[in-house]
């Protein structure tokens, strides 16, 4: 039987009296989109935290492929093959595009070899993310929508096996919005397993394969898209009596 790309086995975190993440067990598989959604304050950022170690579960295992990520640090598990984004772009700002996505090629996963390589490389992933005439721009001159598209080709440039996306497509316009799905069934075609974060219904309906619902730290449903959306559970406690 093939291993998950990801298992979250008996996880729980809490922040002094507060339980951000309690007894999450749950399981990725190769090539899959697993959707997570849940109310603010549900855990869904601290569960990427915990993933990209970023942060260490007070009890329970993550495993990455088999591998046990308990002692691993965050450098060390981009460099093993987990790319996150962040919910708060975070890019070099003082830089340009091109140089922003340089360095996450250099020191990501299976680094390119040489500088040559990189640029190159890392042109590709411009183009491929819609910044191909933005390339020379200072990442703090970007717009909202542009500084989003950064920071998923800079994720793309660590060359992971799980991309963690976290509301990248919160605040897009519909046009904007309908250019990132497109953007994220291409890294899905490709092979890559993806696990997002998202408020928006339409992206997680048309994109998931599996959709996870956290409450309070707690998963409340798991399952297809339009059978989760149907969950009375999760009708009243995310969705506010309304689908």
């Amino acid at each position: 039987m093939a291993v998950p790309v990801l298992e979250v086995v008996g996880v729980s975190k809490a922040f002094g009296g507060l339980q951000a993440i309690k007894d999450l067990s749950f399981a990725i598989e190769e090539h899959e989109i697993l959707g997570i959604i849940g109310p603010n304050g549900a855990g869904k950022t601290t569960l990427i935290n915990l993933v990209t170690g970023f942060l260490k579960p007070d009890a329970g295992r993550i495993r990455f492929t088999g591998r046990d990520l308990s002692r691993v640090t965050s450098d060390q598990v981009a460099r093993l093959g987990i790319a996150r984004t962040f919910q708060i772009v975070r890019p070099f700002s003082n830089i340009s595009a091109l140089d922003n996505v340089i360095v996450a090629r250099l020191y990501g996963a299976a680094p390119s070899s040489t500088p040559k390589e990189a640029r190159t490389e890392a042109e590709e992933l411009l183009h491929f993310a819609g910044l191909e005439t933005k390339k020379h721009a200072r990442a703090g001159s970007l717009t909202f929508a542009e500084r989003r598209k950064l920071e998923l080709a800079r994720a793309l440039a660590a060359k992971p096996r799980l991309l963690l996306l976290d509301e990248v497509i919160a605040g897009l316009n519909p046009v904007e919005t309908e250019v990132a799905m497109a953007a994220v069934m291409k890294i899905h075609a490709s092979g890559i397993a993806i696990a997002f974060v998202e408020h928006v219904m339409q992206a997680v309906v048309e994109l998931s394969t599996r959709v996870m619902v956290l409450d309070a730290g707690q998963k409340i449903a798991e399952g297809p898209p339009q059978e989760v959306m149907k969950n009375p559970v999760v009708i009243e406690s995310y969705l506010g009596g309304e689908l």
